[in-house]
């Protein structure tokens, strides 16, 4: 199958298919239109045409034949996906093809992060579709986001050890895995906080099980301030949660002066409902962790910690198919760097209260 099958499946011409196909950070003019492109790519098994590959490097071995590969995406949905996943999974889907591979399914299943308490019969329900009989499976696995350890180790069973776990909690060495350590995210998070003179300092998201709460928990305490549980709303990685929890701080007399929030999705919940304020009554600084590409399109522009996307997605790919070709058989762990994005959502702690009343 070629790029023009599917343009004209799509709808859209063959330079936007190969420009979505091609390029992770790509922006299509619809919403939902790339998704749809990999979909009909997928469903057609397209890859790139090998032979004029060869031709044009000017080699003459035999193609080889593509290996198949399945994404489970963890702690999200498709209906309301993570910002930071979905990037992440722009550059695998890319990195694939480079790597003579097919992506048969990308499952999003959110009860198998074990990030909250879910009953085993959903847990069940979302595991067999993967691993259940009848299913038709992939020789590989890419494990995008938290999964819960005895979830995670029935996965490498099923999948005979060829699983890529890529994302900001550690497996502890379940599974091959790509890394940022969600400990020293949050380290760099607070400490920046702390240095623009914070000591008031609240945490938005996750906490079960969680690397970025105990950064950051670990963080203040090195810096001998206190880990007040006030300061500390406990959500869900969405925006939707976010704004809510900002509405919570928001009718509290005693809100931190600052917050961390675990994810760029989070954060930007925050902001919004902030906004509708008019920064009024309350306006703490706020920074995150991911450096997605609405970060810096938020106003005020949003101070993060940013993750190298691009390459925890290539590095995944490679690395299992490395694995997968029995390159290496040692359980791997690769852990990526991360920087600060000093941008306009942090500011000293006199800014954190606004206006008290309007005349």
């Amino acid at each position: 199958m070629s790029i023009r099958d599917i343009a004209k499946r799509a709808g859209v011409s063959p330079a936007t298919v190969s420009r979505v196909l091609n390029d992770p950070t790509h922006h299509c003019s619809s919403e939902g239109l790339r998704d749809r492109i990999w979909q009909i790519a997928r469903e057609m098994n397209y890859l790139p045409n090998e032979a004029a590959r060869n031709l044009k490097m000017g080699a003459s071995a035999a193609p080889i034949a593509p290996g198949r590969i399945d994404v489970i995406v963890t702690r999200t949905s498709r209906r309301q996906p993570d910002p930071f996943f979905s990037e992440v999974l722009r550059v695998i889907e890319s990195e694939t093809h480079a790597q003579r591979l097919l992506i048969l399914h990308v499952w999003y299943l959110s009860a198998l992060s074990g990030h909250r308490p879910m009953g085993a019969g959903v847990t069940e329900r979302e595991l067999a579709g993967v691993i259940g009989s009848g299913v038709r499976r992939g020789d590989g696995l890419i494990v995008i986001g938290k999964c819960a350890t005895p979830i995670l180790e029935r996965l490498r069973d099923a999948y005979g050890g060829n699983v890529m776990a890529v994302g900001r909690n550690s497996t502890g060495y379940v599974t091959d895995e790509v890394i940022c350590d969600g400990e020293k995210i949050a380290r760099v998070a607070v400490e920046h906080l702390i240095g623009l003179g914070h000591r008031e300092i609240g945490y938005v998201g996750d906490c079960h099980n969680e690397s970025r709460y105990r950064g950051y928990q670990r963080t203040l305490v090195a810096h001998g301030l206190d880990v007040a549980v006030a300061n500390v709303v406990e959500c869900e990685h969405t925006e939707a949660a976010g704004y809510a929890a900002m509405g919570e701080l928001m009718r509290r007399d005693d809100a931190p002066t600052a917050l961390f929030c675990a994810t760029d999705a989070i954060a930007v919940g925050v902001l919004r409902r902030m906004g509708e304020s008019g920064g009024m009554y309350y306006s703490p600084s706020v920074i995150s962790s991911d450096d997605i590409e609405q970060a810096q399109l938020m106003n005020p522009a949003l101070t993060t910690v940013a993750l190298p996307k691009v390459d925890m997605g290539r590095f995944a790919v490679r690395m299992l198919a490395d694995r997968m070709a029995g390159g290496h058989t040692a359980t791997a762990r690769l852990e990526l760097g991360v920087r600060l994005i000093v941008r306009a959502s942090c500011s000293s702690p006199d800014n954190a209260r606004g206006f008290t009343y309007v005349i």
